[in-house]
């Protein structure tokens, strides 16, 4: 399969993208987010007035090249970093300063994260099936058969068994430890799922699993997710619509087939045209 610029993408055995019957209600709303960072005279404005919303069930990318703002807008909304202005609601809650000392717990049953490097995001020390019981137990109060019932439903859900819940994170592959950052994200029971370059890391066959994995966990859950994302092969399999973003401002937005097969702005179809094409060969640069 190849990509709008006729470029290599990953592939993906599935369907294309289907909106959740919920789909229309949005679960997320940020309007006129502005993030500046540095002090009076060296700022530096990272997202600058941008607004968009994302409804229950529907999968929407960001994208743009590196610096475009948008993982920066991925933190915010994840509670990880805090607008100069601007407003994020979620689920109802306003959450643009943040989630407050009391309410870190209900904002963690909204909105979770996967990050690229899975390694980073894992105890090194703690078995895969502790760190999940020890989330249940502090959000759900689970114990016993109904908490080791609970690990071994989401190992399941993301393509493992119950003898991983025995393994450390460095005696796991790579796609095996995403499946379990999933699985932690999962455990919550969130209804945003916030995807910052998750499978960029991952070689292009365990790509494709991963991705499929993600399908059919939307398709089962009606989750909404956010998935930021610099690979356009990777956006079109796994989105309904798409954000391009250019220097922290909004370039162009739509459905994600119309944005990459039909691009209305310069900077769309630059990034596009980035993209290697099939028999492209790197060039020694001459000094």
């Amino acid at each position: 399969m190849t990509d709008p610029a006729g470029g290599q993408a990953t592939r993906v055995v599935t369907t294309a993208p289907q909106s959740s019957p919920n789909a229309g209600s949005a679960i997320l709303t940020v309007e006129h987010l502005t993030k500046v960072f540095g002090r009076s005279g060296r700022e530096h404005k990272a997202v600058d007035d941008l607004s968009f919303h994302l409804d229950e069930g529907e999968s929407l990318a960001i994208v743009g090249e590196s610096g475009s703002g948008k993982t920066t807008t991925a933190r915010i909304v994840a509670g990880l970093e805090t607008a100069t202005s601007g407003r994020v609601v979620m689920d109802g809650l306003d959450v643009t300063r943040g989630p407050r000392t009391g309410r870190r717990k209900d904002v963690a049953r909204i909105v979770q994260m996967v990050f690229q490097d899975p390694f980073g995001s894992l105890d090194p020390r703690q078995k895969i099936g502790k760190g999940l019981e020890e989330l249940l137990t502090i959000h759900f109060g689970l114990s016993g058969s109904g908490l080791s019932d609970r690990v071994s439903e989401l190992l399941d859900q993301v393509g493992l068994d119950d003898r991983h819940a025995a393994y450390l994170p460095r005696t796991l592959s790579g796609g095996q430890r995403q499946r379990v950052a999933i699985a932690r994200a999962l455990a919550l029971e969130p209804k945003i799922l916030i995807l910052d370059e998750a499978v960029s890391a991952l070689d292009v066959s365990v790509q494709a699993q991963v991705l499929n994995l993600l399908v059919d966990i939307r398709q089962n859950t009606g989750i909404s997710y956010l998935f930021v994302s610099h690979d356009l092969g990777v956006v079109r399999q796994v989105t309904d619509n798409c954000l391009v973003l250019n220097c922290g401002k909004l370039v162009e937005s739509g459905p994600t087939a119309q944005v990459l097969d039909a691009p209305a702005e310069a900077y769309t179809r630059a990034l596009i045209d980035a993209v290697p094409k099939p028999g492209w060969k790197p060039r020694r640069r001459v000094v």
